[in-house]
Parts: C-alpha cells; sequence; structure tokens
C-alpha cells in the first residue's frame, strides 16, 4: 500500500498525471490475462485480440 501512495505522491510533485491511464490500462490487462489462464473463458478472450 506505501508503493501507491509514494507514487501518487510522484504523480502529484512531477505532475505526470498522464501516466495514469496507461498503468492502470495494463493492469486490467494483467488482471484479465491472469484470471484467464486454465479457464473455459480463455478461448474467448483470445479471440478479442
Amino acid at each position: 500500500m506505501s508503493f501507491l501512495i509514494e507514487f501518487w505522491n510522484f504523480l502529484k510533485v512531477r505532475k505526470k498525471f498522464w501516466l495514469l491511464p496507461i498503468l492502470i490500462v495494463l493492469a486490467l490487462f494483467g488482471g484479465l490475462i491472469v484470471l484467464s489462464q486454465g479457464s473455459a473463458v480463455a478461448p474467448f478472450i483470445y479471440t478479442i485480440f
């Protein structure tokens, strides 16, 4: 949790708010890949890409 607080402070001080959407999209794709491993939904997710 301290990493998120420190990262938020970095974004505020350096005014790099454009990094936030990139990281959110990467986190969503990572979560999608982790959740789809070994599930019945995996073939349908791979057809999207």
